[in-house]
């Protein structure tokens, strides 16, 4: 690895972890982007992003099993997803001001790539992968409790965990008698930043519509809007 990321040092201090190899730190902040500008370097923080993913997912399962031990299943599933969700880590993320360690492609950064959603959470993850493999799960997971996991008290306080999807669809067959359908309304934008638009339709009506950067999550747009139109809680 040939490239280095500038005030590498003030990043470790703010997320208390300092690194024994610093380029599997830098590592974290290379995105397929910006190797694909770049013929020297082979490596990008996708590996990394699939092992912080699952990393992430143990942390989070097992701070919940642990600490709500009254709490089902159901219940513990949505807390973790509501926890691990792109939104809520790139939230974190910009909290973190990761954003501005990115290595990206030219065309990436003029897009506002350091700004994007699925690129931040992206990144959170693989940093999460980065700690792992050079600090260990101890560390791994006291920077996912102090930097994620704190949110949840939040995240239930807002009901920030409920998925709309679901709602909308119990709410459906009990006053409406009917299951709501979604159709893709329209796509823009290039391959490796689309914008997708779904309606949700009840029978006929189409009852609401949302965007978003994958069908799933304009969809749940789509259904959020739904209940805000219906008035339905």
């Amino acid at each position: 690895m040939t490239v280095k990321i500038k005030q590498l040092a003030q990043l470790q201090d703010k997320i208390d972890a300092h690194f024994t190899d610093e380029t599997l730190l830098t590592l974290a902040f290379i995105h397929k982007s910006y190797v694909n500008e770049h013929e020297n370097e082979e490596g990008h923080n996708e590996r990394l992003e699939f092992l912080g993913d699952a990393v992430l997912e143990l942390s989070v399962t097992h701070y919940l099993y642990k600490n709500y031990p009254d709490q089902p299943e159901g219940q513990l599933t949505n807390w973790r997803s509501a926890l691990v969700k792109g939104k809520n880590l790139a939230r974190v993320s910009r909290s973190l001001e990761l954003g501005q360690y990115l290595l990206l492609s030219r065309g990436e950064e003029l897009s506002g790539g350091r700004e994007k959603d699925y690129i931040l959470a992206n990144t959170m993850e693989s940093l999460i992968g980065a700690i792992y493999l050079d600090k260990g799960f101890e560390m791994a997971n006291e920077f996912i409790l102090k930097n994620i996991v704190i949110l949840l008290k939040e995240i239930i306080e807002q009901g920030l965990n409920v998925d709309a999807k679901s709602h909308v669809q119990e709410l459906a067959q009990e006053k409406l008698s009917l299951t709501p359908t979604y159709e893709l309304l329209s796509e823009s934008g290039p391959d490796h930043d689309k914008v997708f638009e779904m309606g949700i339709y009840f029978g006929e009506e189409l009852a609401g519509k949302g965007n978003g950067p994958s069908k799933q999550e304009a969809e749940q747009s789509a259904a959020k809007n739904a209940l805000k139109e219906k008035g339905w809680n």
